[in-house]
């Protein structure tokens, strides 16, 4: 990917982002990016494998759901708020999107698959990395470090073949399985990329899958392709870097940075020990303003 194109189809997926509750032109993309809008169309279909409103009306139907999902609102004045002309449009696109009318789903909500799309601004930087070199001063860059407890609970999860973490997943399995996850309504927490201990790793399966945590008492719908597991109860340490700009390579260097020191820890300076095949260590999604997080288990010291 050229660099001059990665920039420009960034700067119309931030402005998409930015006013995706109001109406959005060709020509008003056209002129964020710089491009005419024939070229516009065809850079960002070559990078994003689809077209800017195929992507627009995605992200706004995604949006819909959770609110849908979340709040006691009405179909139409959904539909409208996310700039569809009619109820009768928006539910043939969402049923056309996710296999049910808004009305079934406002009052039954089961998951389903949400478009979650990515910078692939982000994506181009990680492809980069090689290229590039750690310019943090890491003396000066403080990780917070503190225990976590995490109730008896299961994992609902999609597991890979071979993979051993999200970018040989996503080769695998692919990159929509993080929208089905962040549409369960009974989550305890927000979905994890994480590293399963050998116990729970069958044969011909990836040590690194996505989930989320339910109550042990779930009995809701499994996505199809999905299973869910339980999970005893369990301490985490978890492990949160500086804050960092999530338009350029920082983000890959914030990932390694967290995981080197991870491994770095000393945790019996605080009376702990790794514990490892008690539960999953697991990341949260990479976000710029609260840093990378990851978190791995721990047990207390005798």
């Amino acid at each position: 990917m050229e660099e001059e194109k990665v920039c420009a189809v960034q700067k119309m997926q931030d402005y998409i982002h930015e006013n995706i509750m109001a109406p959005i032109t060709l020509s008003a993309l056209a002129r964020y990016c710089g491009y005419s809008p024939f070229h516009s169309i065809r850079v960002f279909k070559e990078l994003m494998g689809r077209t800017p409103f195929e992507y627009i009306r995605m992200i706004r139907l995604a949006k819909a759901a959770l609110r849908l999902r979340d709040g006691n609102v009405r179909v139409l004045d959904t539909a409208l708020d996310f700039m569809f002309d009619s109820h009768e449009g928006f539910t043939r696109a969402f049923s056309k999107e996710f296999g049910i009318t808004p009305s079934h789903y406002r009052r039954r909500p089961s998951p389903i698959r949400l478009f979650m799309p990515s910078s692939v601004l982000s994506y181009y930087n990680y492809l980069q990395r090689g290229e590039t070199t750690m310019e943090k001063e890491h003396d000066a860059v403080t990780v917070f470090v503190q225990v976590i407890e995490r109730p008896e609970r299961k994992l609902i999860l999609k597991r890979g073949k071979s993979a051993q973490d999200y970018f040989e997943f996503c080769e695998e399995v692919g990159c929509d399985v993080w929208g089905i996850l962040c549409s369960v309504k009974e989550a305890l927490y927000e979905p994890i990329g994480a590293w399963l201990p050998d116990r729970l790793i069958p044969a011909g399966t990836s040590r690194y899958v996505q989930g989320v945590e339910v109550p042990n008492d779930y009995s809701g719908i499994v996505p199809e392709g999905f299973e869910i597991i339980g999970l005893g109860p369990c301490s985490m340490m978890v492990f949160q870097g500086p804050a960092y700009d999530d338009d350029d390579a920082s983000f890959c260097d914030a990932i390694s940075f967290v995981q080197e020191s991870i491994e770095k820890y000393k945790p019996s300076t605080y009376g702990y020990a790794w514990a490892d095949e008690e539960s999953p260590r697991f990341q949260l999604e990479p976000q710029g303003w609260r840093g990378y997080i990851e978190a791995r288990p721990v047990k207390r010291l005798v």
